[in-house]
């Protein structure tokens, strides 16, 4: 038996080559590893590593054990990103090559920045050769399934519907409307900020057979089939799904901290990363007096804002916010669009749904009402990163004739229509809001949807090769481009309502 550990680098090696991603002393963002999961190792020893000729049974184990390229049945353990999240936070696990755990945000900094590229590469090599898929969540209980049936059900995933397991987390704004409406959840937690509803590089798919059930990270449906997923689309992103869904809850919290997200150019050239984090806020539900930050004022100072930020950090003084950045009522059924560098926040008293492109870290928080996070800390701001990608022209009048959508029917018949919410041109997604009071037939034309359910008890839906699928309300779910078409049925009474995001032609 061979372990890998043995032919990993020394660990100040590792420090050296992954320390140019790291970001230095940035808390929080770092640049994506470029390099391979083979990198980590020993290229010699790694080639030396060879089943012992006299035994009858040889294994060679740990993280890589398939690069040493050993001809016999490759076991792919597989774990959950969220779960490795909270593995990090108890101390029990450590970055790739280090010895011992270490701070659990900037163990998260380096899984993200680091590991998770190095190792999705890896994973991706491996599709076709697995011969047995085990979901290491439960070390004692073990689920597994073979490469074959694995590769099957990824598949008729890839060309009908799914859901991935959503993840729910508390926050320092968190609201309670998560709590009292979500069946299921652990009720032993100050609030829920958070439903990480299509959060794909950190999700997972489930898998059930005679009541077992077994998890895979989201990314080996992507590696198996991105054309299918994806469709027209697949060219642009390649194994990169493209849009994510999460709620956002306020109701009974607080505002959110007042930020932005990077221009393209910054996201390429800071992070190395492909596309940025645009974002649309639909309101799914909201208290009265409900408010969402969006735009600056239209007299805006800019220096004299970046003043008040930074006296404001090093004071502990408030912000009189309203005095720069615009806010707007929130009513059910609003979007509003917010292309990245456009200052926003939603305000307290909310259910959004925000709808984004994919990457998810990117935030870069201005004033944050003076809180501090949920260990007692106050949660870093990154004024500096702000104010190199704040759109200054998102002022005053042009704020509400470009950042809140207009809805518009598309098509409509006997007791359905299809409600247009354009985005702004700069974001590459656009979102309809399907209306019915029976059922509706969509076609995906080639595009990828990204579905939930604002209105309404529950759905059917039905995809034209036969996969169907039940959804409760704000369930998130995908309808693959392969699908090609597939009809929803309102399971409640009155009109249901769906929001349907999906990539631009």
């Amino acid at each position: 038996m061979s372990s890998l550990l043995a032919v990993l680098l020394p660990a100040a090696a590792i420090e050296r080559l992954v320390a140019p991603f790291l970001g230095g002393d940035d808390p929080l963002f770092g640049t994506r590893f470029t390099g391979d999961l083979a990198s980590f190792f020993d290229a010699e020893r790694l080639a030396a590593l060879a089943p012992d000729p006299a035994a009858d049974l040889s294994i060679v184990y740990g993280c890589g054990a398939a690069l040493a390229g050993w001809d016999g049945p490759l076991i792919y353990a597989d774990l959950p990103k969220n779960e490795l999240q909270f593995r990090a936070r108890a101390g029990s696990v450590a970055n790739l090559g280090c010895a011992a755990p270490g701070d659990h945000k900037r163990m998260y900094k380096r899984f993200y920045f680091v590991d998770w590229p190095a190792l999705n590469r890896h994973k991706a090599s491996l599709v076709a050769r697995v011969g047995l898929l085990v979901d290491a969540q439960r070390p004692a209980e073990p689920a597994s399934l073979s490469g074959e049936s694995f590769r099957a059900a990824l598949g008729q995933m890839s060309r009908s519907l799914f859901r991935v397991r959503p993840w729910f987390e508390p926050g320092p704004w968190g609201g309670q409307w998560i709590k009292r409406h979500i069946a299921g959840l652990a009720q032993d937690v100050p609030n829920y900020a958070w439903s990480f509803e299509l959060i794909v590089p950190e999700n997972g798919l489930l898998f059930a057979s005679d009541g077992n059930l077994l998890e895979a990270s989201f990314d080996w449906l992507m590696f198996h089939d991105h054309r299918a997923v994806l469709g027209a689309a697949a060219g642009r992103f390649g194994y990169d799904f493209p849009i994510r869904f999460d709620f956002l809850d306020t109701v009974g919290g607080g505002n959110l901290s007042l930020q932005c997200h990077p221009r393209p150019e910054y996201a390429l050239r800071e992070f190395g990363e492909p596309f940025t984090q645009d974002e649309t806020y639909y309101i799914l539900d909201c208290e009265p007096g409900a408010r969402v930050f969006l735009g600056f004022q239209e007299d805006i100072d800019p220096p004299a804002f970046r003043a008040a930020l930074e006296r404001s950090y090093a004071e502990a003084s408030p912000v009189e916010v309203e005095r720069f950045v615009q806010s707007h009522p929130a009513a059910r059924g609003d979007l509003f669009l917010i292309p990245s560098g456009t200052i926003h926040c939603s305000g307290a008293g909310s259910l959004v749904l925000e709808i984004s492109a994919t990457p998810y870290i990117f935030t870069f928080k201005m004033y944050d009402w003076l809180r501090l996070d949920l260990d007692g800390r106050p949660r870093p701001l990154n004024i500096a990163r702000a104010f190199e990608n704040l759109a200054f022209e998102r002022r005053g009048a042009r704020v509400r004739d470009e950042l809140i959508a207009r809805p518009a029917t598309l098509a409509e018949g006997p007791g359905w229509r299809v409600v247009h919410l354009p985005t702004h041109p700069a974001q590459f997604y656009d979102v309809h809001r399907l209306e019915f009071e029976q059922a509706i037939e969509v076609a995906t034309e080639d595009a990828c949807h990204v579905l939930s359910l604002v209105e309404g008890s529950a759905i059917l839906v039905e995809t034209a090769g036969g996969a169907r699928g039940r959804f409760s309300h704000a369930e998130t779910f995908v309808v693959s481009a392969a699908a090609g078409s597939y009809r929803i049925r309102n399971l409640g009474g009155g009109v249901a309502k769906v929001v349907k995001a999906f990539v631009k032609p």
